[in-house]
This record gives structure tokens, C-alpha cells and sequence, in this order.
């Protein structure tokens, strides 16, 4: 006996709707990827020929002098320590708070996680706004410090949520008991057991909670005077509009070269201030293709 394969052809219907999807997918593509090109093809090109309009998808007039200008400013380079400092500081202490903070809310012998969990999720609706928020920064002696930077927004509501429903999926109640039986207290429990089961959930903690501190510019205006503790979205900023002031006094030729510079350097200095997350990314990637969710009883 012969059989026949036979494949199951599309109808005309679904070739259609699948050129359609893959039209509108293409077109998204465009419209994201194109912005990011043109950013980067702009800070290599020359002051002119931003100024002008003739970049569109390559460098024109191939220059660094948006990179040169950038690099060998001090402030810009102190800024960019600052938020290095800023960004590793507030992850370190982000992730640990969280992690302390989400794992017993998954832990069912808790006692009064329900009641917990309430006032968390109710931070996410209500919140003081921002002059009771200054006021306490304040009265605890936190302005123009660093501490301003790091304490009031340490920890994020949606980030122990997710870190609570981690622990309550990777980290069975039958290892728990496990572990007690054999003489090991919770603390231990938590750094020699749950601790390594949880690197994807550290690095997902880590990745959000550093994109969020190094694109933080806000609560740095507000709680910061001193231009040395300035992070470097605060520099870029005050960068930025010293450039356009500077020329008040200056030739007429002089005064359209540093405008032309200044909206060149505003490209080359998208790109520095992405370089750092797009360096970590990669790394912390692995953990988002292996998932959130990770069990740690196999059977």
C-alpha cells in the first residue's frame, strides 16, 4: 500500500490576512528601527549636514566631532560617573529589599501577608505626590546628598509582585519543609536554597531596576543643588543649554557654529547615555529566553 502525503494548503483568506499581518509588522519595524538609525547616523555626521537636513539614513560628511566635544567636557564625564555610581548603588540595594521583601509574602506560613499585600497595592493607586515626598526627603536630612537619589524610590510595588509570584512558583512548599527537616533555619534557607534557584528573577530585578535609575533625571532636579553629585541626564541638560546660551556675546558666524555643534552633540549624546544599557542587556538576555518562571522540583 502507497500512501500519499498531502500538505494542507492555505486558503486564499489566510494569504491574505498573513500578508496583511506581515505588512503591519514590517511597518512597525520601520518605525521604531528608523528613529534609532537616524540618531546614530546623525552623531557621526557633520554640524552642516545636521543642521541642514541631509542626513535621512547614513552619516554625511563623516565626523566625530559631536563625540570629541562630548568626551572631553568634564562635566559630562563626571555625570557619567555619577550615574554609574547612582545605578550600581541603588540596583544592589533595590534587589536586595525586594528580594527580602517579596519572599516571605510567598511563603503561605507568613502570617499577615494578605493584610501586607494590601497596603502594597494600594501605594500603586494612592500616592502623597511630590512636595510630601520632598518634605520628607527633607526632615530626614537627605537633600542635596546622594541618599536623595537612592531611598525614597528603592523599591517598586510591581517589582515585588513579580518577584513574590516567583517564589511562589519556583519554590515549592515541599522544599521547604525539606529543608527544615534537615536543620536549616529560614535565613539559611533563603541564602544557600531559594538564592540560587532565583538568578532569573535577580537578573530581571536587576536589568529594570538599573534601566529605570540610569534614565532617572526627575528626582535629581528636585532633591539636588551641588553640580558635582549631578548624574549624567541632569549634565546633558544643563550641557545642553550652556551650549545654546554661550554664544550671547559671540560673532555671528561663531554663534551659528556652536548652535549647529550643539545640535549635533544632542545625538552623540543619546548614544553615549544608551551605551550602557545596551552593554548590559545582552547579558541579562539568557535569563528572559529561559523565562520568569523556573521550577526547582524536576520530575
Amino acid at each position: 500500500m502507497s500512501s500519499n502525503n498531502s500538505t494542507i494548503r492555505e486558503s486564499f483568506g489566510d494569504r491574505i490576512f498573513l500578508i496583511i499581518i506581515y505588512a503591519f509588522l514590517s511597518l512597525g519595524l520601520i518605525v521604531i528601527l528608523y528613529p534609532l538609525i537616524y540618531i546614530v547616523s546623525a552623531s557621526f555626521s557633520s554640524p552642516e549636514a545636521v543642521t541642514s537636513g541631509q542626513v535621512w539614513l547614513w552619516p554625511v560628511d563623516f565626523s566625530l566631532a559631536g563625540y570629541t566635544e562630548v568626551l572631553t567636557n568634564s562635566d559630562v564625564l563626571r555625570g557619567f560617573r555619577n550615574s554609574i555610581l547612582y545605578t550600581i548603588g541603588y540596583t544592589v540595594l533595590a534587589v536586595v529589599l525586594t528580594v527580602i521583601f517579596a519572599y516571605p509574602l510567598s511563603r503561605k506560613s507568613f502570617y499577615g501577608k494578605t493584610f501586607l499585600m494590601f497596603f502594597i497595592l494600594f501605594t500603586m493607586l494612592f500616592s502623597g505626590g511630590l512636595i510630601p515626598e520632598y518634605l520628607v526627603v527633607q526632615k530626614l536630612g537627605m537633600l542635596d546628598t546622594p541618599w536623595a537619589i537612592l531611598i525614597p524610590k528603592v523599591i517598586a510595588v510591581w517589582q515585588v509582585i513579580i518577584a513574590r509570584t516567583f517564589f511562589q512558583t519556583s519554590v515549592p512548599e515541599e522544599l521547604v519543609e525539606a529543608s527544615e527537616m534537615d536543620g536549616c533555619n529560614s535565613l539559611k534557607f533563603l541564602w544557600y536554597v531559594v538564592l540560587p534557584l532565583s538568578k532569573p528573577i535577580i537578573a530581571v530585578l536587576a536589568l529594570m531596576y538599573a534601566v529605570f535609575q540610569w534614565n532617572s533625571y526627575f528626582d535629581a532636579m528636585i532633591f539636588l543643588k551641588t553640580e558635582e553629585l549631578f548624574p549624567l541626564q541632569l549634565e546633558l541638560r544643563e550641557f545642553l543649554i550652556t551650549q545654546s546660551d554661550s554664544g550671547a556675546n559671540m560673532d555671528i558666524a561663531e554663534q551659528q557654529r556652536r548652535e549647529q555643534l550643539a545640535n549635533l552633540m544632542k545625538y552623540s549624546l543619546i548614544v553615549i547615555s544608551s551605551l550602557p544599557v545596551l552593554i548590559i542587556y545582552p547579558f541579562a538576555q539568557k535569563y528572559f529566553v529561559k523565562g520568569m518562571l523556573i521550577g526547582s522540583v524536576k520530575g
